[in-house]
């Protein structure tokens, strides 16, 4: 049994999933970072500094205590943060749509050239072969 596992984890396909999963949790984190790093200050900036993440929709009110603690948390909806999501969305597609495009661009092999139409001798030996023919 032990022999059959190693042979399942030291196949190809298994080496190459566990490799793409290190890269995506790799690549998930930069774009995480881009977005609220990057691109939604800019956006923030465009839309009047508002802050996506902080925008919700208030379903009930926080209680406080006498003293002032929260005895009953706040009820929202949290469509900021949704926003958000949908905005990486988007980057995300955009940002893998163009990885795509330039790996197939590399991909595509490149066309032969037309073969060029026969050579002065191949024409003369099919000429010499139509003459034949009809001699006989």
């Amino acid at each position: 049994m032990f022999k059959e596992f190693k042979d399942f984890i030291m196949t190809g396909n298994v080496i190459d999933l566990a490799v793409a999963v290190i890269l995506a949790g790799a690549v998930s984190a930069v774009v995480k970072g881009f977005v609220n790093l990057i691109m939604m200050p800019i956006i923030g900036h465009f839309t009047g500094g508002i802050d996506f993440a902080d925008l919700k929709l208030v379903l009930s009110e926080a209680v406080l205590g006498a003293d002032g603690v929260v005895t009953k948390p706040e009820n929202a909806i949290m469509y900021g943060a949704w926003v958000n999501t949908i905005i990486s969305l988007v980057i995300v597609g955009f940002v893998l749509f163009l990885i795509v495009k330039a790996y197939n661009k590399a991909r595509k092999p490149k066309a032969a050239p037309a073969p060029a139409g026969p050579t002065k001798e191949e024409q003369l030996l099919m000429e010499i072969r139509d003459a034949i023919k009809l001699q006989k």
